[in-house]
């Protein structure tokens, strides 16, 4: 097959993913029962926040799938939705109104996920493996913010660690089950980590993080482990040098929302504990000059404000070397927006083909997207690779 029609077949696909993965997917959970959950495919584990949009405590959920030309495709399940799996005699099937789209395969489960360290912390539970190498740590399942009223609206963290904290035990991770981790990882061939978790107090996010950067630099024995560290606008801009010097590579600041006055209302607390949103921006500029082009990251949930003002937002990132990722918004169960609906599938694929544009006009290469997202499975991350013709798709549709 050409590449032009290997393309083709991707950007349907793209549509099919974009679509399961605003509007979720429908079915019964008895239909994984004879499914090697938990040791072939890789299970569901919330180490920060439900993405499906029903809890499912104690029924254990395949993390997602892949389509036939290998994009990944979230898990997010939603009876009310219009796309369904199907286990049919084994093979497995995504529909749409009942009609079959395609057979899929669930993600394989990460070898790591077998171990424990050496306290006896099921790895599975410190590091989450988000794909294509990458693995996603939060520190801590709960946010300091819930105590004081100030969750940011969109968030369900805390819901979350209500919710399944006990079940999968869920706690807070020190330093040592954090190197351990990225160290069996990283031997597997992982090669990104991002490091988040809820709010705490500036000095002892900072405190926390550096002595998380020097468990795995002695755990991995590498100095630059390419890790991203995900923190809040610190009112002492200084403090970000303080991160480059342990050796994160790259940063993350996330603005959530670039409209001032939603930033003002649906993130609370951020601005009650980091300053205000002329703050979050001088912060996120500053850490820019400190990193260098391509290294910071801020993300802002695409749907709550109007799509110009998150495009506007993107492009004056971009004008400054700093990649904006705009993830579609679920509205997470638990949180204060659940009942909320996200825009229509339609509104998130035009706004996923515009950041990307904007991305690639601005210079950015797919490394420098990879190297500071949480996980390379957001659209403008599938664009990217499609238009690169870097998918295997493409080396086996050659071969």
């Amino acid at each position: 097959m050409s590449a032009i029609g290997i393309k083709e077949k991707l950007y349907r696909e793209l549509a099919v993913k974009n679509a399961v993965m605003v509007e979720g997917v429908a079915f019964n959970p008895h239909i994984y029962r004879n499914l090697d959950l938990g040791g072939k495919y890789q299970e569901q584990v919330h180490t920060l926040f439900e993405m499906d949009h029903e809890q499912h405590v104690s029924v254990a959920f395949p993390c997602g799938f892949r389509s036939p030309h290998g994009l990944h495709i979230g898990l997010r399940w939603d009876n009310r939705s219009q796309f369904s799996l199907t286990n049919d005699d084994g093979l497995f099937h995504l529909r749409d109104r009942g009609a079959i789209l395609f057979p899929i395969d669930f993600d394989r489960r990460p070898a790591y996920y077998r171990y424990s360290t050496s306290d006896g912390t099921p790895m599975k539970t410190v590091a989450a493996y988000g794909r294509e190498g990458t693995i996603n740590i939060a520190y801590s399942n709960e946010c300091a913010l819930k105590d004081k009223g100030e969750d940011c609206l969109f968030c369900n963290a805390n819901a979350t660690k209500d919710a399944y904290g006990e079940q999968e035990c869920i706690f807070w991770k020190n330093p040592g089950q954090i190197g351990e981790t990225v160290a069996a990882a990283y031997r597997e061939g992982a090669k990104h980590v991002n490091l988040t978790g809820g709010f705490v107090p500036e000095r002892r996010e900072m405190d926390y993080y550096l002595d998380v950067a020097e468990a795995i630099q002695e755990h991995t024995g590498l100095q630059d482990f390419n890790g991203t560290a995900v923190i809040g606008a610190p009112k002492d801009l200084k403090v970000i040098d303080r991160y480059k010097e342990a050796g994160f590579r790259t940063l993350a600041i996330n603005i959530e929302c670039w409209d001032k006055n939603y930033f003002n209302t649906i993130c609370p607390g951020k601005v009650s504990h980091c300053g205000s949103w002329e703050h979050w921006i001088e912060a996120i500029e500053y850490a820019s000059s400190v990193f260098g082009h391509g290294r910071v990251r801020s993300g802002i949930v695409a749907g709550i404000e109007p799509k110009a003002k998150t495009l506007e937002g993107l492009e004056y990132f971009a004008s400054r070397g700093i990649i904006s990722l705009s993830g579609a918004w679920c509205a997470n169960p638990g949180s204060a927006l659940e009942g909320h609906r996200t825009p229509t599938p339609e509104w998130h694929l035009d706004m996923a083909y515009r950041a990307a544009a904007i991305l690639r006009k601005a210079g950015f290469t797919y490394e420098q997207l990879y190297d500071t997202s949480p996980s390379p499975t957001f659209l403008v991350h599938d664009i990217f690779r499609i238009e690169d013709e870097s998918l295997p798709a493409f080396q086996q549709g050659a071969a």
